[in-house]
C-alpha cells in the first residue's frame, strides 16, 4: 500500500477513515472488546464500513450546505476552505469527532441493555482489584504460596500493586508472621516490607480490619494494634 502522495489523496483517505475509526475506538472503549474484533484487519474493515455509512448520511443530510458554505465561483477549491479556517475547524469537530462520538455512545448503550455480562474498562481482575477507590483502600492482604506457605502484610499508601500491561506482583509495606492455616500473628521484627509475584500465590485475600487511632504509622494505627485486629477479623 502506497502513502497518500498528494493533498486531493490525502484528503480522500482523512475523509474516508477519520469518522470510522472515531466511531470505532469510543465503541471499543465504552462496550469493550468482542470476539469478532479480535484482528487487527477486521477492525480496520468495521472503521471503514462505519466512515462509508456516516459520509453516506452526511452527504444525504447536509452534503449540499457543505457545498454552498465552502463552493467560490470556480468551484470547490482549496482556497475556499483556507478562507473559512474556523468554519471548518468546526465543521470537522462536528463531522469527524461528535457525531461518531454520539453515534458509539447510541450504539454502546443500546449493546449493553441487551447484553447478559458487565463491560468493565479494568484489563484485568487485579487491576479491577487493586485500581479501584474502594478496593484500594488500606487492609491486610494475606495470600498461600503454590507450596502451601502463607505470607501476610499490611497494604497502606507506602504499598504498591503493578497494573495492565506489566506483570502483575505486590509490594506491602509491612509483613506479619502467618500461622500454618493463614492467620495473623505479631509483626515481623524489623520488616521493610513484603515482596509477592502472583505466578507464586495459589490464593489472595483482602482482610478489612477496623483501625484503631493510635500508633506511629501513616495510616494512624500501629502494628501490634493492626495485628490484634487482623487475628480477630480473620478468626
Amino acid at each position: 500500500m502506497q502513502p497518500p502522495s498528494s493533498v486531493q489523496q490525502l484528503t480522500f483517505l482523512v475523509l474516508l477513515v477519520l469518522p470510522g475509526i472515531s466511531y470505532q475506538y469510543l465503541r471499543e472503549r465504552w462496550r469493550g472488546p468482542v470476539p469478532g474484533e479480535s484482528q487487527f484487519g477486521e477492525r480496520v474493515l468495521r472503521a471503514i464500513t462505519a466512515s462509508v455509512a456516516l459520509n453516506a448520511v452526511y452527504a444525504a443530510a447536509i452534503g449540499p450546505q457543505l457545498l454552498d458554505t465552502f463552493r467560490t465561483g470556480k468551484g470547490l477549491q482549496y482556497t475556499a476552505l483556507a478562507a473559512h479556517p474556523r468554519a471548518v475547524g468546526l465543521w470537522s469537530l462536528a463531522l469527524f469527532l461528535a457525531v461518531p462520538a454520539a453515534a458509539a455512545a447510541a450504539v454502546s448503550w443500546w449493546q449493553r441493555r441487551r447484553a447478559v455480562a458487565v463491560y468493565r474498562p479494568a484489563p484485568t481482575a487485579w487491576d479491577h482489584l487493586f485500581g479501584a477507590a474502594d478496593n484500594g483502600a488500606p487492609c491486610f492482604i494475606r495470600a498461600r504460596l503454590k507450596d502451601g506457605t502463607w505470607v501476610g502484610g499490611w497494604y497502606g499508601t507506602r504499598s504498591y500493586a503493578s497494573g495492565y500491561p506489566h506483570g502483575a506482583d505486590l509490594f506491602l509495606e509491612w509483613a506479619y508472621e502467618m500461622s500454618p492455616d493463614g492467620g495473623f500473628g505479631a509483626p515481623v521484627t524489623g520488616t521493610a516490607g513484603l515482596y509477592l509475584r502472583v505466578e507464586n500465590i495459589d490464593v489472595l485475600e483482602l482482610v478489612r480490619a477496623p483501625a484503631p487511632a493510635d500508633g506511629p504509622d501513616d495510616e494512624g494505627t500501629s502494628a501490634d494494634a493492626r495485628g490484634a485486629d487482623a487475628r480477630g477479623t480473620a478468626e
